[in-house]
């Protein structure tokens, strides 16, 4: 009896356990696991039980006709002898026989057929746990899904808050540049305006959310294609990662900052999910 397992893995890494003596069928599983998933930690383990039988019985011919032979000569020579009965002379050791069943399994064409048995039955095995995974995956797919819409809304939010609306970068960016001034000796306007640009492109976080909501857009892309898109799904959450770190380091507001450690907190709960996608 076949039995398979697997969790969640970077890629297919599978372990067969086998009895002794079934050795040669470890490159029949691994090739089976091959064609059929393509991620996860995959463990398969063969279980052989041995079935009580009854063992066949035949007659040992050449004795039993000896003994025959025997009797008909000794019934001549003694007549007043009650003649032999069939049950006696069958219960003579060695006329009955018996013939242990693992005799014609153990033949080179019943080990064949015995492999060949197991091998379907391995098929089988590996089909199903790749249909019960194909079911977790559904399931998992409108997590992701929820998890993706949950990114676009902070994306959203970030995006409409009140820290980026022009008055308040203006306002924000003019007591920085005082700041600047203040601390150091003159400057000249050249150097000025490279300050302000400075403290503009530091403030502006519109290319981290356009890249987010470009890799919101991306992994649904992924997931409506679905196959085996588990490793591109684990690289755009680095990325989206990335863009969060981002952002809140840019973040000169409290209402941004939270926006970016609540969007931190979705990204690793679809990491986390994403490792279980195939």
């Amino acid at each position: 009896m076949w039995e398979a397992k697997s969790v969640n893995g970077r890629g297919l890494e599978l372990r067969c356990r086998l009895p002794s003596g079934f050795d040669a069928l470890d490159q029949a599983a691994r090739e089976a696991a091959a064609r059929t998933l393509k991620r996860g930690n995959v463990q398969l383990s063969l279980t052989v039980q041995r079935t009580a039988e009854i063992p066949a019985v035949r007659i040992n011919a050449d004795l039993l006709n000896q003994l025959a032979t025997l009797v008909a000569e000794q019934g001549a020579r003694y007549p007043q002898i009650q003649p032999a009965r069939w049950d006696g002379l069958l219960g003579i050791k060695g006329v009955l026989e018996q013939v242990e069943p693992e005799a014609a399994a153990d033949s080179d064409s019943g080990l064949q057929a015995r492999e060949a048995a197991m091998k379907v039955t391995l098929e089988q095995v590996v089909g199903q746990l790749a249909d019960m995974r194909l079911v977790e995956g559904g399931r998992i797919r409108q997590v992701l899904l929820d998890q993706l819409s949950e990114m676009a809304a902070l994306a959203d939010r970030a995006g409409s808050c009140a820290a980026l609306r022009p008055e308040a970068v203006k306002a924000r960016l003019q007591a920085q540049l005082a700041a600047v001034l203040e601390a150091a000796a003159p400057l000249h306007e050249e150097r000025i305006a490279q300050e302000i640009a400075l403290l503009a492109v530091k403030a502006d976080i519109r290319e981290e959310l356009d890249r987010l909501r470009a890799h919101v857009a991306a992994a649904r892309d992924l997931l409506a294609a679905g196959g085996g898109v588990g490793r591109k799904l684990d690289f755009l959450s680095q990325e989206f990662n990335r863009e969060a770190n981002t952002l809140c380091s840019k973040a000169q507001d409290v209402d941004l900052t939270r926006i970016g450690l609540d969007l931190k907190a979705v990204i690793d709960q679809f990491r986390e999910q994403v490792q279980n996608i195939e």
